[in-house]
């Protein structure tokens, strides 16, 4: 599959499926659902290491997020790059943490990868990844 046929899935919309959020839920299932129908769904390292603090043993998170499903990738060293540069421009505006922030590596992996991404938190992303397609609800 090309990039332009692949999503990443943020930790919050599988979060909110599987711990049946109640604000989130049905938007979250209802857009996993729509773009696993034309697209490739992908997660990454950081993604799975926010979503296993739910879980009590690998072979439970392994199962929820099987593999014929969602498909793994790891972090491109250009993504983490421009994470570290997304986090310095970050600092620069008044930011106080001192690690990059998990949100760096998944918006720079979507953007140096060239795919979308699905989230129900928008704004960090919009605001460092301004080329980044976004699915997310509307902000309006």
């Amino acid at each position: 599959m090309s990039a332009a046929q692949r999503i990443l899935v943020d930790s919050n919309v599988l979060l909110d499926i599987l711990e049946e959020d109640a604000r989130w839920f049905d938007w979250s299932a209802q857009q996993l659902a729509r773009c696993a129908e034309s697209a490739e769904l992908v997660i990454n390292p950081v993604i799975y290491a926010e979503v296993s603090i739910g879980f009590d043993a690998i072979e439970a998170l392994e199962e929820a997020l099987p593999t014929s499903h969602v498909r793994r990738e790891p972090l491109p060293w250009e993504a983490a790059f421009l994470a570290g540069k997304c986090f310095l421009r970050y600092r620069r505006l008044g930011g106080t943490r001192r690690s990059p922030l998990p949100d760096f590596f998944i918006g720079a992996h979507a953007s140096v990868s060239g795919m979308s991404l699905l989230t129900r938190d928008a704004s960090r992303y919009r605001a460092y990844f301004p080329k980044l397609a976004v699915i997310a609800p509307d902000e309006g």
